[in-house]
């Protein structure tokens, strides 16, 4: 008897065994998806890991329903990275699964209700519920288990279902349905019978004195026809005739004008001839030659070059000489925002070759950009994508580029698995023997502390592009201003003055303050009383374009209160900034100028990003505002000036890496200032501009931060000296989570005594209605990880046996950075 092992797409710890024919044996291929049967009625798509011929001990292999491939759609090397995945970031390979394959590819079961007919029904058996489904089912012959909520009104009809099965009223089908449609392009010709000169004449002739419109469509369709040389659409038809769809349905039933259809990819490059890459400038040339060199002792480079220091032409030669060698090239960004602009770049060096990858697109769109990085193909040679691109199906992968490589946006922090995006690269880039190029302007302290230990190659540039120079950053005492009175709103003078000078020289303008929203506290001024959401413990932030009050945590929101809730009186006031109240102080200070902005609020379209970006690129926008949007690496020409509105709230932020991570956001965001031949100014509004971090911000010195905050780590035992794990305890009963994180860090300190942190409410410790707390553990370089992680998941089974804490959930996250 032949055996498969199955992986599904549920959090199992290990693979399920499936019994197949010896026909089905010859056939299946590991990689291929499977419908499978699981528990007592539930149908998954699994992916088939393993081919053999020893039968389950425990339990006996059911039969799989039906092979759903004719080739894998999962590659060996795939299945290696998932290992991989699940063992170190301590999930299951059913998370990995569902995290690494479209949707699309997760085909679903629905279940089917239909009415019995081999039973005999008497209506007066049935309660109320029951009967208005039966009635229901002597009009239809089925029902989905939607249908049934909706004509119930109500959400759990799974009782009723039970009740009515239970009576052999209803017999229950599981029907598996596919969600991936290709999509078709109609296309129109004309019939054969009219493809004769003659004929052709008399028919033009004939529609001339009655059919003026349906004469015009078959002319059009010719012209259409000689100046493309291709297929005519029907849309471009009607749109080029200025006919309606209805003129060409009539020729179409008269059976002058043919219709049919033509596969067609949902993304297509569009663009003109490629243009040849940049040529290099002394120093990204001698760049570019060290990381060749580089390449030949390490298999992961840093590229630590300053901002505008042309980072990206230097990845352009590199990508060229990979793909002239056959080879795919992954290139990594942190944000989507980025993707529109660099698309845009790299299509015009490489045309079509470049395919892009991100959560914008479509279900039906990533399938097919999975197709073709999977069938090799030369549409998908360049794959630009953000972090979920790692579980693509590369075949010959020869180089992944991690840009802006230190943001943490490549960390998965919800659902499972939590992996980040950079580390799985380098293990991705291993298993093909290939190279892996790291590039930022502020690197992160692991990358930085890895490359010194020479465990990574190092390569700097540090001349910006052109020669170019850093722009002079100035910090603004907020304090100092305002006992002056020199404020207006949330602006210092100098700031305005900056703005003024900047405008009246034809630039543009970034303001960056890392909160979206107009205000993030409501108060009232009598009782002090701040309307807080319902499920978390935050404050609701007042957002003014749509007179709204919401939480950032859970979604819930509200009608902008007109009196105070505690006390009745209607003296409420705002406290605190957002972006939207940025922008509108903006507009009252500088009523004739174009302000935009860009956050998590205006960017939500498919197309959010790119509108913006653009506007801003044909300075349609004088003025943009954002949030941490603005920092990532984006390319403005014309940008003299950027001001931070309060550096203050990035510092004073309980988390070991805040003050590394306030470098890296306004170094990065002052590298947006000027980028061409005039000098940029930036502009740093603070409370407290003596602050260590903001004097090595305001003189660009990235080394000297890089060893104070080494110091610091080493001191307090965390990363790069020590691994960190973090535990996460929830539950919607504040007891029960003080309870389960008792024992969880009783048992936890039996183990790794000192190492142990907590259990620690986090500053916000309800959220969505669930208590949260929090266990850290250190994990010394000495000690093993491998056997450390084995011992959390032999306390997390111990912790699951018991009875009392059977609904609290644990989170482990890895690495938690």
């Amino acid at each position: 008897m032949n055996y498969i092992d199955v992986i599904l797409p549920i959090p199992l710890e290990k693979r399920f065994t499936y019994s197949i024919t010896p026909a089905e044996s010859e056939f299946l291929k590991v990689g291929m998806r499977v419908s499978i049967p699981f528990g007592k009625s539930k149908i998954y798509t699994g992916i088939v890991a393993d081919i053999h011929q020893k039968a389950p001990v425990i339990y006996e292999a059911k039969e799989i329903h039906q092979i759903l491939d004719d080739s894998p759609i999962v590659t060996s090397m795939q299945l290696q990275l998932w290992q991989w995945i699940a063992n170190y970031y301590m999930c299951t390979e059913g998370e990995v699964m569902r995290a690494a394959l479209p949707n699309a590819f997760l085909l679903e079961s629905e279940t089917i209700i239909s009415k019995n007919d081999k039973q005999q029904i008497n209506d007066a058996d049935l309660k109320d519920d029951e009967f208005l489904i039966f009635e229901a089912l002597q009009h239809q012959s089925s029902l989905k288990i939607q249908d049934i909520a909706n004509i119930l009104d109500k959400k759990n009809v799974l009782p009723v279902v039970k009740r009515l099965v239970d009576k052999e009223v209803i017999i229950l089908n599981e029907e598996i349905y596919d969600k991936y449609k290709p999509k078709y392009v109609r296309y129109v010709k004309l019939s054969e019978q009219y493809t004769s000169e003659t004929s052709l004449n008399t028919l033009l002739d004939e529609l001339s004195s009655r059919a003026k419109k349906q004469r015009d469509v078959i002319l059009t369709l010719f012209s259409l026809s000689a100046k493309t040389k291709k297929p005519v659409k029907v849309t471009d038809l009607v749109a080029e005739s200025l006919t309606s769809s209805a003129t060409v349905k009539a020729l179409i039933d008269k059976g002058i004008l043919e219709d049919y259809h033509i596969q067609t990819d949902r993304i297509i490059y569009e663009g003109e001839d490629n243009e040849d890459s940049k040529k290099l400038n002394q120093y990204q040339t001698e760049a570019l030659e060290q990381i060749k060199t580089s390449f030949d002792t390490h298999n992961v480079v840093l590229l630590h070059g300053i901002t505008s220091s042309g980072k990206t032409e230097v990845y352009v030669k590199l990508i060229e000489d990979v793909i002239a060698k056959g080879k795919q090239v992954l290139y990594l960004l942190p944000e989507i925002a980025l993707t529109t602009q660099l698309v845009t770049r790299l299509q015009n060096y490489f045309g079509e070759q470049v395919a892009v990858f991100h959560s914008k697109y479509s279900a039906h769109e990533r399938v097919e950009v999975y197709n073709q990085v999977l069938t090799n193909s030369a549409k998908a040679k360049i794959i630009l994508g953000a972090r979920s691109s790692i579980f693509l199906p590369f075949n010959d992968l020869g180089l992944i580029i991690v840009d802006e490589e230190h943001e943490s946006s490549f960390k998965q922090f919800d659902p499972a698995p939590r992996y980040h995006a950079r580390d799985a690269a380098i293990v991705l880039a291993s298993l093909f023997k290939a190279k892996t190029l790291l590039g930022s302007a502020t690197p992160s302290l692991e990358s930085y502390y890895n490359a010194q230990e020479k465990k990574y190659g190092l390569v700097e540039i540090n001349r910006r592009y052109n020669n170019v120079q850093l722009p002079e950053i100035e910090l603004v005492d907020i304090k100092d201003k305002q006992k002056r009175k020199k404020m207006k709103g949330h602006f210092t003078d100098r700031l305005i003055e900056e703005m003024t000078e900047a405008i009246a020289d034809g630039h543009q303008i970034i303001l960056f303050q890392n909160r979206r929203g107009y205000s993030p506290i409501v108060e009232c001024n009598t009782c002090g009383h701040s309307p807080q959401c319902p499920n978390c413990d935050v404050s609701l932030t007042y957002h003014q374009y749509r007179k709204q009050l919401r939480c950032h945590y859970c979604g819930y929101n509200s009608a902008m209160l007109q009196k105070c809730m505690a006390c009745g009186t209607a003296d409420l006031d705002t406290k605190g900034f957002g972006t939207e109240q940025i922008e509108s102080e903006v507009k009252l200070l500088f009523p004739d100028l174009k302000v935009g902005r860009m956050d998590l609020d205006t960017t939500r379209g498919k197309f959010g990003y790119e509108k913006i970006i653009t506007a801003f690129e044909q300075q349609d926008i004088d003025v943009l505002v954002g949030t941490q949007m603005l920092t990532k690496g984006l390319d403005f020409r014309n940008v003299k000036l950027v001001g931070v509105m309060n550096a203050d709230n990035l510092l004073n932020f309980p988390d070991f890496r805040a003050h590394e991570r306030s470098f890296q956001l306004m170094l990065q965001v002052s590298g947006r200032a000027g980028r061409t031949e005039k000098r940029g100014k930036v502009l740093i509004q603070t409370y407290n501009p003596y602050h260590k971090i903001l004097q090595q911000v305001s003189t660009n010195d990235y080394v000297s931060m890089f060893k104070e905050q080494l110091e610091e780590r080493y001191n307090y035992n965390y990363p790069p000296y020590f691994r960190l794990i973090k535990i996460t305890i929830k539950h919607r009963d504040y007891n029960k989570v003080n309870m389960a994180a008792d024992w969880l860090a009783k048992a936890l300190t039996q183990l790794f005594k000192h190492h142990v942190l907590g259990p620690e409410f986090p500053p916000i410790s309800r959220i969505r209605n669930q208590y949260h707390k929090n266990i850290l553990i250190k994990i010394p370089q000495g000690q093993s990880l491998g056997k450390t992680k084995e011992a959390i998941k032999k306390v997390n089974s111990s912790f699951g046996a018991i009875a009392d804490f059977k609904s609290v959930r644990i989170i482990i996250n890895v690495d938690n950075y």
